[in-house]
């Protein structure tokens, strides 16, 4: 039987569970499995909390699709994986840092118990992203829509919107682009005034979610680069509300986790 907390952040949900001592191994068929919503505990991404390797870090943080795929960064993951940390008593620490694929992350824990996410710095080159053009742009045309797009830990694309619509449509357009070798997730903005946006994101290897914390971070960027956004912006995501702050090099995303349940889940027997 593995333990497992069920958390969500802004009603971006996880599936959390402590692998410290490194004896939880799970296959992409098995992450799908619990990632069902009717068979299985229903998640947008497993966090997995692991011993870190670096010296500068006190835990590795590592994150898997809904489809069993690795990646590297999720904003609301990373404050529930800061709480988790606390209410496990792992750390009694308010200030954490986790290393993850592509860096360190820095997370401090607030009095409210709110967490603030240093997700460091936004990468712009298209190769890094990554993305198929030569040079670096404001904007990209990808599959008949102007598109702005960096990495944040993971590749982005951003959408302005007078009126956030036919968000399965185009986002099926630009996921299956070959333009985004490694897939992309796309953020449909509709820009409210200069310090509130509203929000929607297809998550590549998820779909919709309610909220995505990188997701936020990358559509700030792209409209204090515009000039369209001051540098402190509250993002009206479908759960609930984000704050973004980019100083025109770090951002820092600042929200909500909450805890659901704790279970326990046989993985041969498909039991929860």
């Amino acid at each position: 039987m593995i333990n497992f907390t069920k958390m969500h952040g802004l009603g971006n949900d996880f599936v959390v569970m402590n692998n410290i001592d490194g004896d939880i191994s799970l296959s992409t068929e098995e992450i799908r499995k619990l990632a069902d919503r009717r068979f299985g505990i229903g998640f947008d991404q497993l966090l997995m909390v692991e011993s870190a390797t670096s010296k500068e870090a006190n835990f590795r943080y590592v994150i898997f699709n809904a489809d069993g795929s690795e990646v590297s960064q999720c904003g609301n993951g990373a404050r529930c994986f800061a709480l988790y940390l606390q209410k496990k008593n792992l750390t009694y620490k308010n200030t954490l840092t986790v290393e993850t694929n592509t860096g360190l992350l820095t997370l401090n824990i607030n009095s409210d118990e709110s967490v603030e996410v240093d997700m460091g710095t936004p990468n712009f080159k298209p190769s890094k992203i990554p993305l198929k053009f030569d040079q670096i742009s404001s904007e990209y045309m990808v599959e008949g829509h102007e598109v702005g797009s960096l990495s944040i830990g993971n590749p982005h694309a951003v959408l302005i919107q007078d009126e956030i619509n036919n968000v399965e449509e185009i986002s099926m357009k630009i996921q299956s682009s070959n333009l985004f070798p490694e897939g992309v997730n796309i953020g449909f903005m509709k820009v409210l005034n200069n310090k509130e946006i509203q929000l929607r994101v297809v998550e590549r290897g998820v779909g919709e979610t309610l909220a995505c914390g990188s997701g936020a971070c990358a559509a700030v960027i792209y409209g204090v680069r515009k000039g369209i956004l001051d540098s402190k912006v509250t993002v009206h995501l479908n759960g609930g509300d984000a704050t973004v702050e980019f100083d025109g090099e770090r951002v820092f995303l600042t929200g909500p986790g909450e805890f659901v349940y704790e279970g326990s889940v046989n993985l041969r027997s498909g039991d929860s």
